[in-house]
């Protein structure tokens, strides 16, 4: 019981330490701070009590103190205004198990701009002839693609470690459908500078798919430098995607060249899949 309690409060410690300081900025912290995010820090600092009985207090105030920060960073609130023209997108990781009919049920409307990642083949030829008078794309690593509007696909890209890149467009808007690999042993950096260095920097981009690192990563800096991310800047609601509607982690992204305008951007929780749906309204 002695060496748990140890190495307990120095897995606790050295979160803590890693979340406000380094991320995943290497390797070896990147296991850590993907495993440990805030909420997650939060609920071992409160285990602390079943160890530590003299220092209640303060347990409980470094708990709040970090609820507070976490609150204070995920939780977002903007108020919705549409009163003039615009596209609706909404993006899904369908786990595999749901198609588009599932992903309209869902959200009980037909978007303009549907992106699954992960997306079931069940029933997909009903689904087509359903909606004879839309467009679809299904690539072979399982991203779809609907739309109201015809689709042209310009390019699809794989790295080594299976992350895919499709880029398409659709009514003068550049889009790319993503799916980054999540494999914990493949660090995050080498696969966003891949993503990075294979998109179109220029006007009317959309970058949005499952990018299987939180918001919170480093390596996210270029990203942040070049677009605007759709939930950080018009969202409502707690920012994290997954997993089962817990906010613990960020992973599924909607970033918006900074020409663009956000209106809103909804997250709707599902019990369908393991990650929730975004739904952004972006000003045509």
């Amino acid at each position: 019981m002695y060496y748990f309690k140890r190495i307990y409060i120095i897995v606790v410690l050295l979160s803590i330490v890693i979340n406000f300081t380094i991320k995943d900025q290497f390797y070896w912290s990147s296991f850590i701070f993907y495993t440990f995010p805030l909420p997650i820090i939060i609920l071992l600092i409160i285990g602390l009590l079943v160890f530590i009985k003299k220092s209640t207090k303060k347990i409980i105030a470094l708990a709040l103190i970090l609820t507070v920060i976490w609150i204070s960073r995920s939780y977002k609130h903007n108020e919705t205004n549409i009163n003039e023209s615009h596209i609706e997108i909404v993006l899904w990781n369908a786990s595999r198990d749901r198609n588009f009919e599932d992903a309209f049920n869902e959200i009980k409307s037909i978007p303009d701009i549907l992106i699954l990642v992960e997306c079931g083949e069940k029933d997909i030829k009903k689904v087509k002839l359903k909606y004879v008078d839309n467009y679809f794309f299904l690539s072979k690593e399982e991203i779809g693609i609907f739309s109201k509007t015809p689709i042209t696909v310009k390019n699809k890209i794989n790295s080594e470690n299976n992350s895919t890149i499709i880029n398409f467009k659709v009514r003068g808007f550049n889009f790319y459908a993503i799916d980054l690999s999540g494999s914990m042993f493949n660090f995050r950096k080498k696969e966003l500078d891949f993503l990075f260095f294979n998109i179109d920097k220029s006007k009317k981009t959309l970058i949005l798919g499952d990018f299987n690192t939180p918001f919170e990563s480093v390596h996210f800096k270029d990203f942040k430098d070049n677009f605007n991310h759709a939930f950080s800047e018009k969202g409502n609601g707690f920012r994290e995607t997954w997993p089962w509607n817990i906010p613990l982690l960020s992973l599924d992204h909607i970033w918006a060249s900074k020409d663009l305008e956000i209106l809103t951007v909804e997250k709707i929780n599902t019990f369908k899949s393991d990650h929730s749906i975004l739904k952004a309204v972006i000003k045509n």
